[in-house]
């Protein structure tokens, strides 16, 4: 007994009438639309709670249990006498006339404003701008120039870094404020000059705030 093949429909055949075989329905009140606006919603929420609180909780406790990430995890903050003073990431407006000074800041070192658009090369404003930062440094910048570091503006305004000659040049500035010698200050920001990662990968820096400290330190031991 052979099997039966089914035959394929052919030409001639009649199309069959699809609106005769029963479709099934919905039921009362079903409401397809709120139940993927719900669903929606709360994969947001958890969306939300797990990468907006649980992940970054547990990173950040986890950075605090790990000696070298503790510091960074906690906003990298500097203590003196179990009081903190400022984050070697954040520059503070620093201008009494002994201390060094930090890069200008167009949001005056408040890290709760967002920078300004900084002005183009081109606009006539940057010149003014640059000038009456100039004449700040033009008493002490004897027979140097000032490094342009010192006479424009970073990105977010709260840059804490200089480079090395952006503070060697303000020592006879604070020399003069002072009672420390020049060869003092140049060695104190020879101290605190922060090579290049690997010796060639960046620039070398000063971190203005710990520089600070350091001379403030240094000029209370000296005046004693």
């Amino acid at each position: 007994m052979t099997a039966r093949v089914p035959r394929l429909a052919g030409p001639y055949d009649p199309i069959p009438d699809e609106t005769a075989t029963e479709r099934p329905t919905a039921p009362p009140g079903h409401h397809p639309f709120a139940a993927h606006l719900r669903a929606s919603l709360v994969l947001l929420l958890l969306t939300m709670l797990l990468l907006g609180l649980v992940y970054p909780g547990a990173i950040t406790v986890f950075a605090q249990e790990i000696p070298f990430t503790h510091a960074s995890a906690n906003g990298s903050l500097i203590y003196v006498n179990g009081t903190a003073v400022g984050s070697s990431l954040i520059a503070q407006n620093l201008s009494a006339p002994w201390l060094f000074w930090e890069r200008p800041s167009p949001v005056d070192y408040n890290s709760f404003n967002g920078s300004p658009t900084l002005l183009g090369y081109s606009d006539p404003a940057l010149y003014n701008e640059t000038e009456s930062y100039m004449q700040q440094y033009g008493p002490y910048a004897v027979n140097a120039s000032v490094p342009e570091i010192l006479v424009t503006v970073s990105g977010s305004g709260l840059d804490p870094d200089l480079t090395p000659e952006a503070a060697l040049v303000q020592i006879p500035r604070i020399a003069n404020a002072t009672n420390l010698s020049m060869s003092e200050l140049q060695a104190l920001v020879n101290k605190h000059i922060t090579p290049p990662l690997d010796g060639f990968i960046g620039p070398s820096y000063v971190d203005v705030l710990e520089l600070d400290l350091d001379l403030v330190e240094h000029y209370e031991h000296r005046s004693v």
